[in-house]
């Protein structure tokens, strides 16, 4: 199993799409206290979602060149109690939305992966059919609080249409 790390986002955003097994054969599913209160208040049933191994984790304290980058990049408590336990587990994938975030996992070395990687996923998983997730993506404006330009998710779209000969 891959270990992992999870902001905010990835968590509620595939609750309100009812895909949260997205993340069924990913272990542990790492989530700091920050992300825990946040999903907690806006998707509080992503927390109790059964096939789901979440542990709550206390993050470690923030190294000096994190805590310089946060205050760069305007990053949220989250975000930052995220990625400063991603510098005990530099193997886990961080799971985030947040572009400031990604940026720095990257810059980092991380592996990272958004809300709409792991939708993609989990078609080459098996889990979901090309239709089902095409369906998914169409609709994910309007069951979604995921901000996307719009024009990059229909380049996205067409870009899995072809791909997957619809």
């Amino acid at each position: 199993m891959t270990e992992a790390i999870l902001d905010a986002g990835p968590l509620i955003h595939l609750a309100e799409l009812d895909a949260l097994d997205s993340l069924g054969d990913l272990e542990p599913l790492n989530v700091v206290e920050a992300v825990w209160e946040e999903v907690n208040h806006h998707q509080p049933q992503a927390l109790r979602a059964e096939g789901l191994s979440l542990q709550r984790v206390v993050a470690p304290k923030l190294s000096e060149e994190l805590r310089a980058l946060a205050i760069a990049l305007s990053l949220d408590r989250g975000e930052v109690e995220s990625l400063s336990l991603m510098e005990l587990h530099p193997s886990a994938w961080f799971l985030t939305d947040d572009a400031a975030a990604r940026l720095v996992a990257e810059q980092r070395g991380y592996k990272v992966h958004g809300t709409i990687g792991l939708l993609i996923r989990s078609v080459r998983r098996g889990l979901r059919t090309p239709p089902e997730m095409l369906n998914l993506l169409h609709a994910l404006p309007q069951r979604s609080s995921l901000h996307i330009r719009p024009g990059l998710l229909k380049a996205i779209i067409q870009r899995l249409e072809r791909e997957w000969g619809k």
